[in-house]
């Protein structure tokens, strides 16, 4: 039964197996990723590979490097289907990289689903044996995917820290030139922080994530942008306190996506901005997840079908027009509150630009410029830009707004104001909402998030209720004293009402100490206190604390305001 199935992928390679290899270690920001049964073999990579060699992808997250999928009994490889997948993805112009992952039957040490840290023998030969193999095509290996997912129960990240140093040690002496990367899900900084004071500290070249809840709020134009951004500055900031000799090492983001069923629309928008603000803050590579609908619901630039969706064709405009490597020359503010992103790129300067959620906007620019709607790939002159959640690429950038761009490169985004140097952040619900360095978030629509992308793997405990972020310039992985305070009441009926606060700490989320807190009555506003002494805000699910109620109790008091006071050196 397998030789159609050669025949048909040798027809389809063609010549192109003689074409002149590519840097095995390149990389660049446009990549691409799939789900399992879009990646088991060439044949599967054949339905929709080419489709993105059109467009000009060339980072291709992983190849079929799974323990079981090569080693199926103990000291017997099976090599036949990587090398015919490395072959067909090679034909099209594609680097990709490897992924240590899985477990195997024979593995009697440690049960399905958890790290194999009771036999680190036996995987340490199993991964020498792969990249020795692979060594002259393959130098990515991603040590695990997403941990803490696929892990045991009781397993920490100092059991990652035992599997990425086995397997850096593995892998360094069957190809000295190989670079390992460690690995976190979403955008689980303080697991990569825990891991490195365990054991992994210097043995990796390169560290990935997979921040889905994060692009979640840019989605839905929540206004989160500074959030993203701060990806990055946050990896960095525990690379200075951990581990400072890999401070500049490479981030890469080996799974993000958007499910379509937010609308097509909304998905190439999410996928523009995710690429725009993953560059200008130095993310080496986004493999956007994924290229053709799978196991995983409806996340693909194509439909199963193979129909291209319009996120599809944006990506193919921002290679087009930004280059393979663009280079980030700065932000600004349009109009004083849309954003905007300037690149040097394939033929000249390109801003990128969208506007907040709200009334749409436009800006009058001092001459009529080129206006690119990334969806279709139509330009239209214009001396009036228009500023709306759809992003849109201006071909003529006018000078002063180059200038102002190039004077913010460096410094953090605007997020209302700069709070850098503040003792504390509010959000006042009295009379209209106003945030000053902290901000309210929908619970609804993270809960929805993660449902998509792992459910209770994730944040899918969180079914609504009130998430709040901080500014990141006013506190960002940090962990120093802080105070927070809120004004509630109960509501018109007086119904029983409380909540608990729920906040990042070093070990992730905890329960501040106070535990539950239940609202008196509904006669006055009543202030409550959280002294928390070990936050680290690094927004691991988009946010920073919650206060999560039982049931329905979310809806049964309100919020007047909410504030995060810095306490070190108060009196």
């Amino acid at each position: 039964m397998r030789l159609p199935i050669v025949l048909t992928i040798t027809a389809l390679c063609g010549c192109r197996l003689a074409a002149e290899p590519a840097d095995p270690a390149a990389l660049g920001p446009f990549g691409i990723g799939s789900c399992h049964v879009n990646n088991r073999s060439a044949g599967d990579a054949a339905r929709w590979v080419p489709q993105m060699e059109e467009i000009r992808l060339r980072y291709y997250r992983s190849v079929m490097t799974g323990w079981g999928q090569v080693e199926p009994e103990r000291g017997k490889f099976d090599w036949t289907a990587l090398d015919a997948q490395m072959d067909y993805l090679a034909a099209h112009g594609m680097i990709f990289g490897g992924l240590f992952n899985g477990g195997v039957g024979w593995n009697k040490a440690d049960p399905p689903g958890t790290l194999p840290v009771n036999n680190l023998s036996a995987w340490s030969d199993y991964v020498s044996a792969t990249v020795g193999h692979a060594k002259h095509r393959i130098k990515r290996w991603e040590i695990w995917n997403e941990p803490p997912n696929g892990t045991g129960r009781d397993q920490t990240a100092a059991d990652y820290a035992k599997l990425v140093t086995a397997s850096y040690r593995a892998a360094k002496s069957a190809d000295p030139a190989c670079l390992i990367g460690l690995a976190a899900k979403s955008a689980h900084i303080s697991y990569l922080d825990q891991a490195i004071q365990a054991g992994a500290k210097d043995h990796f070249d390169y560290i990935t994530l997979h921040p889905y809840e994060i692009l979640n709020g840019i989605a839905d134009n929540a206004g989160t942008e500074a959030i993203y951004m701060n990806i990055v500055p946050s990896v960095r900031k525990m690379l200075e306190a951990r581990n400072p000799e890999k401070r500049n090492v490479p981030i890469v983001f080996t799974e993000l996506g958007c499910d379509s069923c937010k609308g097509a629309d909304v998905q190439a928008h999410a996928l523009v901005k995710a690429y725009t603000m993953g560059i200008a803050q130095g993310v080496a590579c986004i493999q956007w997840f994924e290229g053709m609908d799978g196991d995983s619901g409806p996340l693909g630039l194509l439909g199963q079908n193979g129909k291209p969706r319009p996120a599809y064709t944006a990506l193919d405009s921002m290679i087009r027009h930004l280059g393979q490597h663009p280079a980030y020359q700065g932000w600004l503010l349009l109009n004083g509150m849309h954003y905007g992103f300037v690149f040097e790129g394939a033929n000249g300067r390109v801003l990128v630009a969208w506007g907040r959620k709200g009334p749409p906007d436009s800006m009058k620019t001092e001459k009529p410029v080129r206006v690119l709607d990334p969806l279709t790939g139509r330009i239209t002159e214009t001396d009036s830009l228009p500023l709306t959640v759809a992003p849109v690429f201006v071909l003529d950038v006018p000078a002063a707004l180059e200038r102002d761009a190039l004077a913010n490169k460096g410094k953090p985004l605007d997020w209302g104001g700069d709070f850098s140097r503040s003792r504390s952040v509010s959000i006042t619900m009295e009379g209209g909402q106003v945030e000053r360095g902290l901000h309210v978030l929908s619970g609804d629509a993270t809960a929805q998030a993660v449902l998509a992308y792992g459910g209770s793997a994730r944040a899918g405990n969180i079914p609504g209720g009130n998430l709040f972020a901080v500014d990141p310039a006013f506190l960002s992985y940090t962990t120093e004293p802080i105070e927070i305070t809120a004004v509630v009441r109960r509501n018109e009926a007086n119904d029983n009402a409380g909540f608990k606060l729920v906040y990042e700490s070093p070990e992730g989320f905890k329960t501040a100490k106070t535990g539950w807190y239940t609202i008196p009555d509904n006669q006055r506003w009543h202030t409550v206190t959280w002294n928390i002494d070990d936050p680290q805000f690094v927004n691991y699910w988009g946010y920073n604390f919650a206060l999560e109620s039982d049931g329905n109790q979310y809806n049964k008091y309100y919020i007047r305001s909410v504030t995060v006071t810095k306490t070190a050196g108060r009196p």
